[in-house]
């Protein structure tokens, strides 16, 4: 009988081979499960405990007391079940042991996003008339313009954007594929940077469209770097990081009036419920549209007492 360890190996696996997840997914489900395994198994044999209920909520409760959130535990449970599906489908287990075990509530948070006149800050801060400057400006433009994830940024090619047509094939989640208008700024800044700065950078051979100055494919790490450069050049103070960008791309959508569905389909959100969360934002607008529309939308002074 193979041990829990080697199970949840194999589970990693299966994640990446059969359900071609991304790297840095695999390694959230990994980092999420590797201590539940070793607290049931601590010397990494077959005599652990088995996974039951009571296990798993013993292990709960000292997460809990260790200070994990809400949050994290939810995460941890969601990996937990589908770690205990996949035991399920190879005939390890013949139930999941964490079907009724509830996620702890969890307060709901909003998108935290800029505002437009912060994005325009934002975006303006590169020194275009420089190499960096440039990428970076065409960087920032398209990863607002299309609401990208910065892994998405960061990993597209040469291949996956249409400048004449003025969309981006992005792979997403899952390995899944999407189409996004990049609109016609961020088109023109993507064509000057094709044009004066990759080509002195780009090896032979290379695919990726965005590169440092070192010749290599830009990182996450690096873009983080860069985002926050720029947003204290621009007097931005409040915490920003490449995802409050995608945030700001669906606020400033909805705001203006655009529909769930198109937002959803240009996020790549599998359910339109997450994409739900952005439709606080148009409450100022509904009213605005009310008062202005409705025939007692506003109280209009006769002029009589």
């Amino acid at each position: 009988m193979a041990s829990l360890e080697q199970f949840l190996d194999l589970f990693v696996d299966h994640l990446k081979v059969e359900r071609g997840l991304a790297k840095n997914t695999i390694a959230a489900y990994h980092q999420d499960l590797q201590p539940f395994v070793t607290f049931l198994s601590p010397s990494g044999g077959e005599s652990g405990r088995a996974i039951d209920p009571v296990g798993i909520r013993e292990y709960l409760v000292r997460i809990n007391e260790n200070g994990m959130s809400a949050r994290t535990q939810a995460r941890f449970l969601s990996a937990l079940r589908s770690f205990m599906r996949f035991l399920i489908e190879e005939r390890i287990l013949s139930e999941n042991p964490a079907a009724d075990i509830d996620l702890p509530k969890m307060p709901r948070r909003l998108p935290y996003f800029l505002t437009f006149e912060e994005v325009e800050r934002l975006l303006s801060a590169p020194d275009p008339a420089t190499l960096r400057g440039a990428r970076d400006t065409a960087m920032l433009h398209t990863l607002y313009a299309a609401g990208l994830r910065v892994s998405e940024l960061v990993g597209l090619e040469l291949a996956e954007v249409d400048l004449e047509a003025g969309f981006v094939s992005v792979k997403g989640k899952g390995g899944k594929r999407r189409l996004v208008p990049l609109g016609e700024v961020a088109s023109d800044w993507i064509r000057r940077y094709l044009e004066k700065v990759r080509p002195s950078w780009a090896r032979d051979g290379e695919t990726h469209l965005f590169l440092t100055h070192r010749r290599r494919p830009m990182t996450r790490q690096g873009f983080w770097k860069i985002i926050k450069t720029h947003a204290r050049t621009a007097g931005i103070t409040k915490p920003l990081s490449p995802h409050k960008l995608r945030h700001s791309f669906a606020t400033h959508l909805l705001d203006r009036g655009a529909d769930l569905r198109s937002v959803q389909v240009m996020l790549g959100h599998a359910d339109i419920s997450t994409t739900q969360i952005y439709t606080h934002v148009t409450r100022g607008r509904l009213q605005k549209m009310h008062a202005d529309c409705h025939p007692r939308g506003k109280i209009v002074s006769s002029g009589h007492a």
